[in-house]
């Protein structure tokens, strides 16, 4: 028999709340967080709005937050995010349990971006008078004058999930991946994975991320990812709806804290859910779009009810990826309904992101924690701004409204540019 899988604990920094109660009563009651930028001037820039975390302070979850000041936010969310975690899950204390049996699995997006040392040193390097080339040795005296060598260790991925180990005495596999909007999902599956296969019984696992700077944002804007909805940002993020034009960026982190079952059951630890199917593949398509069938997110939904011993029926919520943008949204639909047929009209669908925004790395593990929360408390958040509907997505949106429904396993979707998918599912803890 496999090595089983419960989740002991939870944590998270989002612009729905700094505390998982908070997030999923945010949830329920269809709150948004959207609205315009407040990091920097956005006037210029097709999109003004976002979904910023707000009023965080580092000190509130480490006493000595001052040695991580260089770091960035999506390091400090993660330190928030970890520390409730592990408290939540009793393993707060470096004396409970053997720690080098503790690990951490990390979706991480980059780090500080220093934008003003950089623009600044261009704009010093280029050659008049058109200004279209620049000096690169110009360039290099300006920039090595402005750097911050300890910010720049930081936009490294692996600097987060080393520090989250290091601050909380997890001494056990320590690993980060970036598969952009899977990234936090495949982090659980993987951790998951290690420990059915008895390399860890305990392990940290989500994401942190926030790519609330001018380069994230202006790269999205040149994909045309994201809504332009400046007149209504609290209404732009509108999955599944006929209207949808793009999806609105968020920022945040999530951790879960995974165990194996008769570890948590001799430590008398609180079980909230467990993690019973992981399915993980590849469209193998295109970089940004998904396959209009949704070729690979068929088989990662596939994969994950295998994993779990699961048919489609069993599964009674759906969190939906649900970006908001016209290609995911009836792609992830076709993905669906191929995998649950008929079934697929009677199973409610929402998406979280019609509230929080797009977390991208951090997207996965905040989902999946509401849809705990969803298993515990038996209310399944609604899709808010749904409207009008779309003839390519038919399905049970739970639209506007958070629906009262006892269920007993749920379906997550996270699916990321490059064609990465990730599909896991979590059901009611039964003995």
């Amino acid at each position: 028999m496999r090595r089983r899988v419960v989740i002991t604990g939870m944590g998270v920094v989002t612009p729905l709340g700094h505390a998982v109660a908070d997030l999923f009563a945010s949830q329920v009651e269809g709150r948004t967080a959207v609205a315009p930028f407040t990091r920097f001037d956005a006037r210029t820039m097709p999109t003004t709005f976002a979904s910023e975390v707000k009023g965080f302070e580092l000190s509130r979850y480490l006493k000595d937050a001052g040695r991580y000041e260089h770091c960035g936010v999506n390091t400090k969310f993660a330190i928030g995010a970890m520390r409730q975690a592990v408290e939540d899950a009793g393993l707060l204390d470096e004396g409970t349990g053997d720690r080098g049996r503790m690990g951490v699995y990390l979706g991480s997006g980059e780090g500080a971006e220093d934008f003003p040392a950089l623009i600044n040193s261009i704009g010093a390097a280029a050659v008049a008078p058109a200004y279209r080339t620049a000096d690169p040795l110009v360039f290099t005296r300006e920039i090595l004058k402005v750097l911050d060598p300890r910010r720049e260790a930081e936009v490294e991925m692996h600097t987060t999930v080393g520090h989250l180990g290091s601050i909380f005495a997890f001494e056990g596999p320590n690993t980060a991946c970036q598969t952009a909007c899977a990234a936090s999902s495949q982090a659980i599956g993987e951790a998951a994975e290690l420990i059915r296969a008895g390399d860890a019984d305990v392990m940290a696992a989500g994401g942190a991320h926030s790519m609330l700077h001018p380069l994230g944002i202006t790269g999205f804007n040149r994909l045309t990812a994201l809504s332009t909805r400046r007149d209504s940002p609290r209404t732009a993020s509108r999955p599944f709806d006929l209207s949808r034009d793009g999806f609105v960026i968020g920022e945040g982190a999530g951790i879960m804290i995974l165990e194996e079952l008769e570890h948590a059951k001799a430590r008398k630890a609180p079980i909230y859910a467990e993690l019973t199917g992981y399915g993980s593949t590849a469209d193998a398509y295109r970089m940004t779009d998904p396959h209009p069938q949704g070729r690979g997110a068929v088989r990662a939904i596939a994969d994950a009810l295998a994993d779990a011993g699961l048919r489609p029926t069993d599964v009674g919520y759906i969190n939906a990826h649900g970006t908001s943008t016209q290609a995911n949204d009836s792609a992830e639909t076709a993905a669906i309904k191929a995998v649950f047929k008929e079934h697929a009209y009677k199973v409610p669908v929402s998406s979280s992101k019609s509230m929080l925004g797009h977390l991208i790395a951090a997207a996965g593990v905040a989902e999946l924690v509401i849809c705990v929360m969803a298993l515990r408390k038996g209310v399944l958040p609604p899709t808010i701004n749904y409207e009008t509907p779309d003839p390519a997505c038919d399905l049970d949106y739970i639209p506007n409204t958070a629906r009262e429904v006892r269920v007993d396993h749920v379906l997550s979707n996270s699916f990321g540019f490059g064609g990465q998918n990730i599909s896991l599912t979590v059901s009611r803890f039964r003995d």
